[in-house]
């Protein structure tokens, strides 16, 4: 790795045509006299001025009352003079404040973008190394672990961000979305981040989107951004929290609501008297498990809690500018919206969502029951607390009052319990005021400051695979396997608190505002309500520096990208579209019931591969279920008649020079926003990703590597399809936008159907299908300007 750096604001080393972009975006006006920087490690401002005028213009335009998202998101137009303005119909061209990347996209993305020929990032870009610490030990032996095994990740990541651009947290700085927190979200700002869960940065009032790295590179390569208009879902908080219910409640509560697709091509934006009564971390924690309903993003208006962790954060100077503000950083009056839902708070009950699907939401008054008529297994035997999710000083605190209570009465963890800070500071803060010191002498083991078993990375040891088992997490997502690759895991999701206090009974029946306990003396006790502080009194204390900025002379720095490695490849761009419709390809798997991200590209043991795409493309769809079969990752090979892998018959399909298509259910590819979900099947010849419907950043991504994400115009189409099926897909020679396509399936009994099938292309997203990618298209375009000029 290039040397550290200390943290301080750096002169930004731009290209000289970025920075004269960047500038010409600031208009003269009352908002443009004031130069707020976006964070303290950057010389970049937040640019009001623009979110300002482009209202104004939108306004005229529109004629109506408009929704906070609205204004953030119209706010940031690239044209708002010509841009087609309908929610839920118009493809907007954006221009976001910044970029993020967690350590396993970035590889990619950087990759791709290194391919896109570009001395420079166009905007503020950051990248994270949280994803590939796997807990096992502890804390401080993980983290050396990790940086040992993943030494070449690391020096890349760490060579090319500062050959690049771009901001470096080093590994142990802490899970990205609460550095996002920390240092660089702002209200009323846009972010994309190459991660599910980075609407986090929506309890600081932002608009923060996951994506795809496609995505990302555009922006990174200073294009504008594509996205969908959101429609917009209000959730209207009122009256206020208390006793055990916290802020993660409202969005298990909303979750079983809205279900795991409800908030599909929309914002979730919360109001009401009630938003007062939560946190700034809170509403992150909201904001941030909004992922699970499918939401574009969701976001909170801003108010002086956000103000207080502006302050306490160091971003006193942001406060002020967004309290001034403020009458765009929140809805007008009678704006409408899409759906409203209403929570009153006073009535809101604990809830504990799962298991295998963040959405089946139980009351915790009700838990017990649902337990025994399940069948779920009540023994508790691991309870696990912090992730990006839920790691806030707040929740330690609150958390810390129920393990004091416990060890008052001699008691310590009947469960394993394991605490993972979400960044450097929080860890640092938590030690110096004594909260880890309880938390640990409870049986508390403080894992490193990076996701861990949030996302998989955790050497479980004290239940095989295969065994059925309960584990409850603060984390926010549990489809099977998730945490710790045991299909039969049992994962429940809940507040920290309520984590927190059943791994003290070790059962999940266990009813904390209820049930007692028996201390060491042999008497009845309960867990009165947890308290904790909101902030810090004494403030955060940073801990060890961990940030790496990139330096003036960027010149001489070269990439570690070593020929020979099994975890980096450069890539070589995919073949363009030939000029043809597709004749009798076979189905490579007809997938049955939910198929996420996960199923498609696994992480776990699969993370040390993203940087390598050959590599990565051995997970592709082995945890997908066999229509045919009921089988995971054993297919049929169409031409030797041999059951297979699906990665191997894919392969074998491509030798042969033959493409094939995945048949898919609903809402294929929801869950992690992973790259290469959609880059292994172009990788391994895929043509096409055919479903009832998709998850939103999938389809894109899909979209962006050349690849026809297409769904049945009748989802009951989808059991027309036979797995030994051969298929034409028709009238890609006469592609265009909003007009279907056909699938003529050739049955095995010589009959032919066919099918319509429908696609949410743009123009210029069917230029991306017959370039071969979007990053084809984006090399293109560069190499006529240059030609040209």
């Amino acid at each position: 790795m290039i040397p550290s750096v200390v943290r301080k604001t750096v002169k930004s080393s731009l290209p000289l045509v970025c920075l004269r972009a960047q500038q010409a975006s600031y208009s003269t006006g009352k908002w443009a006299s004031q130069k707020v920087p976006m964070s303290n490690l950057e010389n970049h401002y937040i640019n009001y001025q623009r979110i300002a005028d482009n209202l104004e213009v939108v306004r005229k335009r529109l004629n109506r009352p408009l929704t906070l998202s609205e204004k953030v998101v119209y706010g940031h137009l690239d044209d708002p003079h010509n841009q087609e303005i309908v929610r839920g119909q118009s493809y907007l061209n954006l221009r976001p404040d910044r970029v993020a990347c967690q350590d396993a996209t970035a590889q990619m993305a950087i990759l791709q973008f290194m391919s896109a020929g570009l001395p420079s990032v166009a905007v503020p870009t950051t990248v994270h190394c949280d994803h590939l610490i796997e807990a096992q030990k502890g804390g401080e032996k993980d983290l050396k672990r990790a940086i040992d095994v993943n030494k070449e990740v690391y020096d890349f990541l760490a060579t090319a961000t500062a050959k690049y651009n771009i901001g470096f947290w080093r590994p142990g700085s802490g899970i990205i979305h609460q550095i996002i927190l920390e240092n660089y979200a702002f209200p009323g700002g846009l972010m994309i981040g190459t991660d599910s869960h980075t609407p986090n940065a929506g309890g600081l009032g932002m608009v923060a989107i996951g994506v795809g790295g496609a995505d990302a590179v555009d922006v990174m390569s200073g294009l504008p951004w594509e996205l969908k208009c959101p429609k917009a879902i209000g959730v209207k908080l009122t009256g206020k929290l208390h006793g055990w219910t916290s802020p993660k409640d409202i969005i298990l509560k909303v979750a079983g609501i809205l279900t795991v697709k409800g908030g599909t091509g929309a914002i979730v934006e919360y109001f009401g008297d009630g938003v007062d009564s939560i946190s700034c971390t809170g509403m992150g924690t909201i904001c941030n498990m909004g992922a699970e309903i499918g939401a574009t993003t969701s976001l909170f208006p801003y108010n002086e809690r956000m103000g207080d962790y502006l302050r306490a954060t160091r971003r006193s100077e942001i406060a002020q500018y967004a309290k001034a503000f403020s009458d765009n950083l929140r809805a007008d009056p009678d704006a409408k919206y899409d759906q409203v839902v209403e929570i009153d708070l006073d009535k809101l009950e604990p809830h504990i969502n799962g298991p295998f699907t963040p959405d089946l939401a139980t009351p915790i008054s009700k838990f017990k029951q649902a337990v025994k008529d399940n069948d779920w297994p009540a023994e508790l035997k691991v309870g696990l607390i912090g992730s990006c999710t839920n790691s806030s000083y707040e929740d330690m605190t609150h958390s810390a009052s129920i393990a004091q209570q416990a060890l008052d009465h001699g008691n310590k963890a009947k469960s394993e319990f394991t605490i993972t800070p979400g960044s450097e500071q929080i860890r640092a803060t938590i030690e110096r005021d004594g909260i880890m010191d309880v938390l640990t002498k409870a049986g508390g083991m403080v894992l490193a400051n990076a996701c861990g078993p949030c996302i998989g990375q955790w050497d479980r040891e004290d239940v095989k695979k295969g065994v059925k088992n309960s584990i409850i997490t603060s984390y926010n997502r549990n489809f099977t396997g998730r945490n710790d690759g045991n299909p039969a895991t049992h994962a429940f999701v809940a507040s920290p608190e309520l984590v927190t206090a059943m791994v003290f009974a070790g059962d999940l029946t266990f009813n904390p505002l209820k049930d007692s306990l028996t201390g060491a003396d042999g008497k009845p006790y309960k867990f009165a309500a947890p308290t904790g502080d909101e902030l810090p009194p004494d403030g955060y204390d940073p801990g060890q520096n961990t940030y790496q900025a990139p330096p003036a002379d960027r010149s001489k720095i070269d990439v570690a990208v070593s020929p020979t490695s099994s975890r980096l490849q450069l890539l070589k761009p995919f073949k363009p579209w030939d000029g043809k419709d597709i004749f009798e390809i076979p189905i490579l798997i007809k997938a049955k019931g939910k198929c996420t991200t996960d199923h498609i590209s696994m992480a776990g043991p699969w993370l040390k591969y993203r940087g390598h795409l050959d590599n990565i493309s051995n997970n592709m769809l082995i945890g997908a279920l066999n229509a045919e079969n009921n089988e995971v990752n054993k297919i049929k090979n169409a031409f030797t008649g041999k059951y297979d892998g699906v990665p191997e018959t894919a392969r074998d399909y491509k030798e042969r020079g033959v493409k094939w298509v995945v048949i898919g259910d609903e809402n294929y590819g929801e869950g992690s926003s992973r790259e290469h979900a959609a880059l292994e099947p172009r990788f391994l010849n895929g043509a096409a990703i055919i479903t009832k419907s998709f998850a939103r950043i999938h389809e894109t991504n899909l979209k962006k590597q050349g690849m026809l994400p297409l769904t049945f115009a009748n989802p009951a189409d989808y059991d027309k399809v036979q797995p030994t099926d051969k298929v034409d897909i028709l009238g890609l020679t006469d592609f265009k936008e909003g007009k279907p396509l056909t699938m003529r399936l050739h049955h095995e009994n010589g009959k032919t159907e066919d099918i319509k099938l429908n696609h949410t292309f743009n123009s210029g997203q069917i230029g991306w299908f017959k370039a071969g990618s979007a990053l084809n298209l984006m090399r293109e375009n560069t190499k006529n300007k240059k030609n040209k000029a």
